[in-house]
């Protein structure tokens, strides 16, 4: 039996590509990055299919914070959006995140963020898509058109790159070396 068709009720006949940005600024977000990755791998519905070099950023939020440790991933997955969002909190929590404890936009062990879902356009209170500020992030941006320069945002009618050429966030995005 097929990775993909393991289970009786499939949401869709073929994988869809999904991208997700991955941060990290609490613990050791290395480690939890390598984690994830592992999990990631073992996941019966998630194939990583691409994985942008990891960047240190500047954290956005409240207060003084660490840097990000910041990537994209390309994933594909036959899980509706509403059902791969539940996947990733749960991700998350397995890597040591507790949502009710933290402040909005505050320090975390991991975020995902579910970037795009192939060209599907959602937007109610559980999920929004594409994420609707992935536009505005360099440390969003500049990963993503590592991976997928060419991919078309299906709002702002245009590539990642060009994108990333226009933001106006002049925030530090540093490969790590």
């Amino acid at each position: 039996m097929s990775r993909w068709m393991s289970d009786a009720n499939p949401v869709a006949p073929t994988p869809v590509q999904v991208w997700l940005g991955v941060g990290s600024n609490r613990g050791p977000s290395h480690a939890i990055f390598r984690r994830l990755l592992s999990r990631l791998a073992a996941h019966p519905y998630l194939k990583l299919v691409a994985l942008s070099s990891w960047y240190y950023t500047e954290a956005l939020g409240p207060g003084r914070q660490r840097r990000y440790l910041n990537a994209v991933f390309g994933v594909q997955t036959i899980l509706s959006p509403q059902s791969l969002l539940r996947c990733l909190h749960r991700l998350e929590a397995s890597c040591g995140r507790r949502r009710r404890l933290e402040k909005r936009w505050g320090p975390r062990r991991l975020d995902l963020d579910l970037l795009f879902y192939g060209q599907k356009i959602i937007h109610n209170r559980i999920i929004q898509l594409p994420h609707p500020r992935l536009q505005d992030r360099r440390f969003v941006l500049q990963p993503l058109a590592e991976v997928a320069a060419d991919f078309w945002h299906p709002q702002c009618s245009k590539t990642v790159d060009t994108l990333l050429k226009e933001v106006d966030d002049t925030s530090r995005v540093v490969l790590v070396r």
